[in-house]
């Protein structure tokens, strides 16, 4: 497969939001919550039960995956629910989540 390199410079608005995207999942503990968040929408609760950690530890790294445009929220009352904003860092998880996120 050729890759077309004014095709590619063209798409540099991409290049970042897929640079941003990794940077911000590329920490264990942030890997770890979008292994169970996947392509559902889970809320902080379910987030801290599955990943076995403080809720101030998994608030702080939903924070940084939310500024940085990986995650969006929805409240319902008292309660925030997280999901994946944009399907092409879908994509990238679900394919995280296939190689590295299954019981073998």
């Amino acid at each position: 497969m050729e890759i077309n390199t004014v095709d590619l410079l063209a798409k540099q608005e991409h290049i970042e939001t897929a640079a941003r995207a990794l940077k911000a999942i590329s920490h264990p503990l942030r890997l770890k919550i979008l292994c169970v968040i996947g392509g559902e929408e889970a809320c902080v609760q379910d987030i801290v039960d599955a990943v076995g950690t403080s809720q101030s530890n998994i608030s702080q790294h939903l924070a940084i995956l939310r500024d940085k445009e990986v995650l969006l929220t929805r409240k319902d009352a008292n309660r925030v629910f997280y999901r994946v904003g944009d399907p092409r860092t879908l994509q990238l998880i679900a394919m995280m989540r296939e190689v590295f996120c299954r019981d073998d």
